[in-house]
């Protein structure tokens, strides 16, 4: 009998590019690149192996909990609590038992890359579980999001995956020759001086808007081709600017992202997200930055360290929930 496994993955903040990590629309702009950094927002699954064919879903974030005969029981259930759980299974095909515990300590529709976090929390559980070898970030982001546009019935991207696998500052370039990674710790940034995470308190709608896009750039819409061709560079600039250590140079880009992002359809911001940019720019020095699709969940505001306190009191004071949270590296994974 195995002990318990214990898995933690990051969920992230994106900082440039979202949305052109979708195939194929970094290649309808001949490549493209995408900046995020993993943050102390976790999921977490707990995977204990047990005596005979007996598999226990418990799902903290939906209040499900329910125990199946075996493998084949779970999955012609109809449940649609396991719409999550189902394509990982059938990929992985565990033989014996066992009692899965699975929670997200995003917010729900916080545009944190919650979901996709799980996944990969999961999908390290199991090859622990069944004592095969972690394959390789890309390995395991192709498996996860093929998984994901299973279950979601819609075209998905990679970006959020990759801060989720290897934590830190991830800078990800897109082209015809696949994905390069490369990791920067956050230890050696100054980003968790500059970080706020503010929550809208509105869900954000990450498919239907990046669908739109989708099918926006297929009819070849020219204002859509347009700003995603400028996100394309204010993504690679952004690059630059982390690589170089030009941090005092974010909030400039980040007011380019914004209006190049609701070019592409408005609904990528909404009311809540226009006051939390009017309050970080009346106060000074600050500027936000959408998280994930838009339209509500969470938003970065890059602030100078001696106004952050300023920017919280406001913000609390309009209703908005201010998230202790900080960019991270790996967190530890064990058993």
């Amino acid at each position: 009998m195995q002990s318990e496994i214990v898995i933690s993955s990051p969920t992230r903040v994106d900082l440039a590019g979202g949305t052109l990590d979708m195939w194929p629309l970094f290649n309808f702009v001949g490549g493209a690149k995408t900046v995020n950094v993993a943050i102390d927002v976790y999921s977490v699954v707990q995977l204990r192996g047990i005596a005979g064919k007996e598999i226990t879903i418990d799902s903290k974030d939906l209040g499900y909990a329910k125990t199946f005969a075996d493998l084949e029981s779970l999955l012609i259930s109809t449940d649609s609590q396991l719409t999550l759980y189902k394509p990982l299974l059938s990929f992985f095909k565990p033989q014996n038992g066992f009692h899965l515990v699975t929670k997200s300590q995003s917010p729900v529709g916080g545009g944190l890359g919650g979901s996709s976090s799980l996944v990969i929390s999961m999908m390290k559980a199991f090859y622990q579980f069944l004592n095969q070898p972690l394959p390789s970030s890309h390995q395991v982001v192709d498996i996860a999001h093929n998984m994901e546009a299973q279950i979601l019935n819609t075209p998905t991207g990679t970006q959020d995956y990759y801060p989720a696998f290897s934590g830190g500052l991830n800078i990800l370039d897109y082209s015809v020759k696949g994905i390069v990674q490369k990791v920067i710790p956050v230890r050696s940034t100054p980003m968790k001086e500059h970080f706020l995470l503010v929550y809208t308190g509105r869900s954000h709608h990450s498919g239907i808007n990046n669908f739109e896009v989708l099918k926006s750039a297929v009819g070849k819409d020219t204002k859509v081709m347009g700003a995603l061709q400028n996100l394309k560079e204010v993504a690679t600039k952004t690059a630059e600017l982390c690589l170089n250590g030009e941090w005092k140079k974010l909030p400039e880009i980040f007011e380019q992202e914004y209006t190049y992002r609701i070019q592409l359809t408005e609904h990528f911001s909404s009311p809540e997200i226009r006051q939390i940019k009017e309050i970080s720019q009346k106060i000074g020095q600050s500027q936000v930055k959408i998280c994930g699709a838009g339209g509500g969940g969470c938003v970065l505001v890059w602030t100078a360290p001696e106004v952050r306190s300023s920017i919280i009191k406001e913000c609390q004071t309009q209703g908005f929930q201010i998230l202790n949270s900080q960019p991270v590296d790996l967190a530890s994974t064990g058993s």
